[in-house]
């Protein structure tokens, strides 16, 4: 049957850190129209994921037979499981989509955001990439500008929460923050150095001369992928903060042709995933004690936009991610449907046939990032300095969030 065609799908999620249990989260309480969920691993073992026991089987090329969808959200690199065992995924006639950096920038794989390229998924070859946390952040508020002024430089500053670095390194943050307070010396095993009040001025290692990281090399080559202009000057500083979870960005983005700060309000207003904050003084939503993570109800929430600036061809603003794994985990549920639903066309709700009750197609009011509890942080508070008034940037989206790896 094609897939099409078909009303349920079995899936598969490889690898069962802070992103793939995000997954699972996201594929049950989204309502994802599954007939089967497998769960695979290096090692089986039973995993419980919010009071529900999961078999987690070892993973082999084989597990992948007769499945439709494999969501990869384990190791990256040589030894990772996208390495290794994707494209024998795709050779047994499943979809993967892959939340790890190792064929973001292959010829063969799309490098997809849906509310921006989602066309590039009508020729995928079995095998769809995920973005980095932060080339998504950004161009979630970057790209529908970009259509109308055309981009020419981006200036970004990220705040990446521990999320990114994936589940060892949240338990890491929040033993060190208990240590702190009881003056005990931190436990380091996932840093080389103490991350609890603490800030890192880079995001993975320098390969060359240039003194670019490698995130910020992520930021710059994905951006030229998904907007397909290599001409576009990219700078960035990536930072890791000691939060758990939810990204933050400064951008200072320079265009073509002239702006107005009421043109800009109006194209993001109107982008899916997007909606524009004009109070600057909202500030930064509370969390309770009972949720300092920001957790709520399990489920992708949306993030916020502080206060921004437009003038003449030249705009700066403070947009802010989802929950790191949660956001990744979303992201990818985001590109099956896509994939299957609209043939790959993108666009609207992309709701595959036959799953009106799915509430995960992406789409402004399709439901990813309206989950409960608090929503995402507001990026930085302060009064807004647009001309003419507030210009944040609130994603709504979960994929606005980092992962395992990023």
């Amino acid at each position: 049957m094609n897939m099409k065609e078909k009303n349920r799908f079995d899936c598969v999620v490889v690898g069962i850190g802070a992103v793939g249990t995000e997954m699972v989260r996201l594929l049950r309480k989204r309502n994802f129209p599954m007939a089967s969920l497998t769960i695979l691993a290096r090692s089986e073992r039973v995993q419980e994921i919010d009071g529900v026991k999961y078999q987690v089987r070892a993973a082999s090329p084989d597990a992948f037979k007769g499945m439709d969808f494999a969501f990869f959200a384990g190791t990256e690199g040589a030894k990772g499981a996208s390495q290794t065992l994707g494209w024998e995924a795709v050779k047994r006639g499943c979809i993967v989509i892959d939340n790890g950096d190792d064929f973001r920038m292959d010829p063969r794989v799309p490098l997809v955001i849906p509310e921006i390229n989602a066309d590039a998924l009508k020729n995928h070859q079995g095998f769809i990439s995920n973005p980095n946390c932060s080339t998504i952040i950004a161009l979630m508020a970057v790209a529908p500008l970009h259509r109308v002024a055309r981009l020419k430089r981006l200036v970004a500053a990220t705040y990446q929460a521990v999320s990114g670095t994936g589940s060892q390194a949240m338990r890491e943050l929040e033993q060190q923050a208990r240590q702190w307070v009881a003056g005990e010396p931190a436990t380091r095993e996932v840093y080389p150095h103490q991350m609890a009040f603490n800030l890192f001025p880079h995001i993975g290692s320098v390969k060359d001369a240039s003194g670019e990281t490698t995130e910020e090399a992520k930021m710059r080559r994905e951006t030229h992928k998904i907007l397909g202009d290599p001409s576009i000057k990219v700078i960035s500083t990536c930072v890791r903060v000691p939060v758990f979870n939810g990204h933050s960005e400064a951008l200072f983005a320079e265009f073509e042709r002239p702006i107005t700060p009421d043109e800009a309000r109006a194209i993001l207003s109107r982008s899916p995933g997007v909606r524009v904050v004009d109070d600057g003084a909202a500030g930064v939503p509370g969390r309770s004690a009972a949720d300092p993570g920001g957790r709520g109800d399990g489920a992708a929430r949306g993030a916020g936009g502080g206060a921004g600036k437009l003038h003449g061809g030249v705009a700066r603003a403070v947009p802010g991610g989802g929950r790191g794994a949660a956001g990744a985990a979303g992201a990818a549920v985001v590109r099956a449907v896509r994939a299957v639903g609209t043939g790959g066309a993108g666009g609207g709700g992309g709701d595959v046939p036959g799953s009106a009750g799915c509430n995960c197609a992406g789409d402004p009011d399709g439901g990813l990032g309206r989950g409960g509890g608090a929503g995402g942080a507001r990026g930085a508070g302060g009064a807004g300095e647009v001309e003419g008034g507030g210009g944040g940037v609130e994603l709504e989206r979960a994929s606005a969030g980092g992962g395992a790896g990023q």
